[in-house]
């Protein structure tokens, strides 16, 4: 019997290329010692969390959705996804920030929360309460060691207080990522600002809903600091 030779196999067609997401800018990690490590790019959306894997996927400290980065426009925003350590952000040198009852900010290891002071309320029939005169502070600042627990409270002085390292009216003295002198906290026609003084390793306060991230910000999420590009 004559062979019959079959008829060759159909060749699948070739899957189209799948175009990659656009990349709007970078997050550049800064090590410890202040060199670039990894670079992440964002696209139009970019989720940052455990969840993500990567170099998110080691960090104890980073909620599985910890963060979504997203473009409008020209314009870069970062929302923190109700992470449990938040997202926190250097503020400039030399530059007041305001701080409204409930802030939290970091400087070196130590997270602190500001609240403002309110006035005591007689209980109605001219009964007046009791307790320490009050000087004038203009609010209190409490280490932050758990996520609803606090430490030590500071009263703010009507002048003010200087934090730091070695000088100061609150110091940190085993922290050595405080600089000597820090930052600043000090009122201004009824409103309490921080400021930093111009410190070695920055002081970030932790972001609250969304917020616009400029070029050059640098974003402290979990144990890692990125600098925003774009």
């Amino acid at each position: 019997m004559a062979n019959v030779a079959s008829a060759p196999a159909p060749v699948a067609p070739a899957p189209a290329p799948v175009a990659p997401a656009s990349t709007r800018g970078n997050l550049v990690l800064i090590r410890p010692d202040g060199s670039e490590g990894d670079v992440v790019a964002l696209a139009d959306i970019t989720p940052i969390g455990r969840q993500v894997g990567g170099i998110f996927g080691a960090d104890l400290y980073l909620s599985p959705r910890h963060a979504t980065l997203s473009f409008e426009g020209g314009q870069l925003f970062v929302k923190d996804e109700q992470s449990l350590n938040g997202v926190y952000v250097r503020i400039d040198r030399d530059a007041p920030v305001e701080l409204r009852d409930g802030a939290i900010f970091r400087i070196g290891q130590e997270l602190l929360r500001f609240n403002t002071i309110e006035p005591s309320q007689g209980s109605g029939d001219g009964v007046e309460i009791m307790g320490s005169p009050n000087p004038g502070f203009i609010g209190r600042l409490s280490l932050v060691i758990g996520r609803s627990t606090t430490a030590n409270s500071f009263p703010i002085p009507p002048q003010g207080l200087h934090l730091g390292r070695e000088r100061g009216d609150l110091i940190f003295p085993e922290d050595g990522y405080v600089s000597g002198l820090h930052a600043r906290i000090h009122g201004d026609q009824g409103r309490v600002f921080l400021t930093d003084v111009g410190s070695s390793n920055g002081t970030f306060v932790r972001l609250s809903g969304k917020q616009a991230v400029r070029s050059g910000d640098l974003l402290l999420m979990g144990q890692q600091l990125f600098r925003a590009e774009y």
